[in-house]
């Protein structure tokens, strides 16, 4: 029996080497055991959905607080893009050669997802939004994102940041959709490579005014965009060239900029960041968007809200002086919506305007939030409902 018990103990001890090749494989399999782990911590776990994020909802402003994730898809040479995944917002690696940073090959849009009373988030026509980034892409050629896929992924984006989406009437989650060409080139061409990314922030009112009256200022030494530029889509050169004007105004008290035409100087084009309306009796103008001026998403629903209120809403040409003698001025875009203008200032001249309650603006706005809010019926399939 002693024999047998030591022949079998024998049999039982390995060489060296298979016992280090046990080892080296019970060590593989924990580091990849490990690295899956990591990889499924880092992946939208969406527990906390009914959660809101540690923030002062009542003090919201137009600040950069990024959200947990972001989206992000690649475009190769072929012009397909392929599917894309949410990450943990972060930095992206760019070569110092890319095309978005030494030719300002870009474009980008901006949209916002409200909170409904029961937890619901509700989308204000993304597809539109898609459907600009498209047509901008085409400008500054670039492929771009399909309407479904755009749409996809801003979809994603609010679900996945739901606890930033802030309570109701307390603000919105702004949702930014980046195409920049991302591969290197040194010569002036297209870039070999794009990368489409979507980020969001929470965010309040645009303006430090809140929803009080803006004070405008008319610019007459630099201009937005000139014919045949690129004024009339969201790329990303047409924004810092306003930055000197802007600062300017604003250092004298001013809420933002009316800019003018880039051949007469005398006729309306835009505010730095948003669309302009002007309100005459029943009537209400905006100037044409003849390539100069961006067709803005909400200037389109305003133009329709009103004229099922019964205003002759007008695009065309409006002369400066024309804005002097309105009863009405009022700026719109997603970051802004509507917003009163209480006065604007215009060479050695002051005009103040018609605001409050009253007012067409408030009429106009009060439609327009109903409806991105849902305490509005929609019935134009404007609201992407997402559960």
């Amino acid at each position: 029996m002693i024999k047998t018990i030591s022949s079998l103990r024998n049999s039982l001890v390995l060489p060296l080497h298979v016992h280090i090749r046990t080892l080296q494989s019970f060590s593989k399999y924990n580091a990849q055991a490990a690295s899956a782990l990591q990889e499924e911590r880092k992946k939208p776990t969406h527990q906390d959905d009914d959660e809101y994020a540690d923030m002062d909802w009542d003090n919201l402003g137009f600040g950069l607080t990024p959200a947990d994730y972001m989206y992000v898809m690649k475009c190769s040479k072929d012009g397909e893009f392929t599917k894309g995944e949410l990450s943990r917002f972060g930095n992206i690696q760019l070569s110092p050669s890319a095309g978005v940073l030494n030719y300002g090959q870009g474009v980008y849009e901006g949209t916002k997802a409200q909170r409904k009373e029961n937890g619901k988030l509700l989308l204000f026509r993304p597809d539109q939004n898609a459907v600009r980034m498209q047509i901008g892409a085409e400008r500054m050629l670039m492929p771009s994102p399909s309407v479904d896929q755009f749409v996809d992924a801003v979809k994603q984006i609010a679900s996945a940041n739901k606890r930033w989406v802030p309570p109701p009437g307390k603000g919105s989650l702004y949702i930014r959709p980046l195409l920049m060409g991302s591969g290197p080139i040194l010569g002036l061409a297209p870039a070999p490579e794009y990368t489409f990314i979507v980020y969001a922030s929470p965010v309040g009112n645009y303006f430090k005014e809140g929803v009080a009256d803006l004070n405008l200022y008319v610019e007459e030494e630099y201009v937005r965009a000139a014919p045949g530029g690129a004024g009339g889509v969201k790329s990303i050169t047409n924004y810092a060239p306003v930055l000197k004007a802007l600062r300017r105004a604003k250092s004298r008290g001013f809420s933002d900029i009316l800019y003018l035409d880039a051949v007469k100087k005398k006729y309306l084009e835009e505010a730095s960041s948003c669309n302009v309306f002007v309100v005459k009796g029943r009537t209400i103008s905006t100037p044409a968007t003849s390539g100069t001026i961006l067709e803005g998403i909400t200037r389109k629903s305003v133009m329709e809200i009103a004229s099922d209120q019964g205003y002759q809403v007008v695009e065309k040409a409006v002369h400066v002086d024309e804005v002097m003698n309105a009863d009405e001025v009022f700026c719109t875009g997603t970051a802004v919506g509507v917003a009163p203008v209480g006065t604007i200032t215009y060479q050695d001249k002051r005009v103040g305007y018609e605001t409050g309650d009253e007012s067409v603006c408030q009429k106009l706005r009060s439609v327009l939030v109903g409806l991105q809010t849902g305490t509005i019926e929609d019935t134009k399939g404007w609201i992407t409902c997402i559960n």
